[in-house]
């Protein structure tokens, strides 16, 4: 099993051991305190832990190698988890505006408010670790369902913050402090839902790669010796596979030989920039390119 494969499933097991922890100190904390902040809290993790099982799977599966159903591979498995996590962040911050407003309409004084404080500590603790070992692992593998998972995680951070402050706030009398912070995170919760999805959207619809690694690829195909120029060029990414192909203008004069010789040495350079590519190079003399 090659690195990227072992650091994506330790990822997805760190993931969804962190959640187990947190749904099971949060539960003790809303159970102690009676905090509807608290039990916000542990829903979203409760979400969390869906989509962290569902990532799971589709990053499992997304490594399987190509078949004969699926000659391609299987790399959609992680856009489509990532429209998925987009459902469950969307959920949580449904959750989080109707408690809010529950909050307001019946403003409650907590028990056990310092335990809520010390659970929600842990909470952005292990959380932020998580997220730190995530960022890792997207910035090696450039994973879009650890990428979605990551972000949702950051929300969960900021979740976790605001509950916190709230609980401190609530403690000191002012009841109504809660509500608004949920609000407020709920409405950064349905952008951050709206993004992954929009993401994950765009490469289930075959969208080009990103500007940043086109122009790589064509500043690498202009500088390839023998070349005439270069059209037909198309790019899309399914997973963590990237397919770029184009047709390459040879001399007509070349032989067969000479033009496989040009065209796989600049493959193997594409490769090293690009690793997870697959590329296909059409040869074409300037000739049947002028017709």
């Amino acid at each position: 099993m090659n690195n990227h494969a072992k650091l994506l499933k330790r990822a997805t097991y760190a993931s969804v051991a962190t959640a187990v922890i947190l749904i099971v100190v949060k539960a003790i904390a809303w159970y102690l305190s009676g905090s509807i902040g608290i039990l916000a809290s542990l829903i979203d993790s409760l979400m969390d832990s869906f989509a962290s099982i569902i990532n799971l799977f589709a990053v499992r599966y997304a490594l399987q190698p190509a078949d004969d159903d699926h000659q391609f591979g299987h790399g959609k498995a992680e856009p489509l988890a990532g429209i998925a996590q987009a459902s469950f962040i969307a959920g949580s911050a449904v959750f989080l505006i109707f408690n809010a407003v529950q909050r307001l309409q019946n403003p409650q004084t907590l028990s056990h408010g310092n335990v809520g404080i010390a659970v929600m500590v842990f909470a952005i603790v292990i959380t932020l670790f998580l997220v730190l070992y995530q960022k890792h692992v997207v910035k090696i593998t450039n994973n879009l369902a650890i990428k979605a998972d990551s972000l949702h995680y950051v929300t969960d951070l900021l979740t976790n913050f605001s509950i916190l402050i709230a609980l401190y706030l609530t403690i000191k009398g002012y009841l109504w402090v809660d509500a608004v912070f949920a609000i407020f995170i709920a409405l950064y919760i349905f952008k951050s839902a709206f993004d992954i999805g929009q993401d994950a959207f765009q490469q289930l619809m075959d969208k080009k790669l990103d500007s940043k690694t086109e122009a790589l690829i064509i500043n690498t195909i202009n500088q390839t010796k023998d070349i005439i120029g270069f059209h037909d060029f198309r790019t899309r990414q399914s997973g963590k596979n990237k397919f770029i192909q184009f047709h390459l203008e040879l001399d007509e004069s070349y032989s067969l030989l000479k033009a496989h010789e040009i065209s796989d040495g600049l493959e193997k350079q594409l490769m090293l920039s690009i690793p997870d590519a697959e590329i296909i190079i059409h040869e074409d003399p300037t000739r049947a390119h002028k017709k």
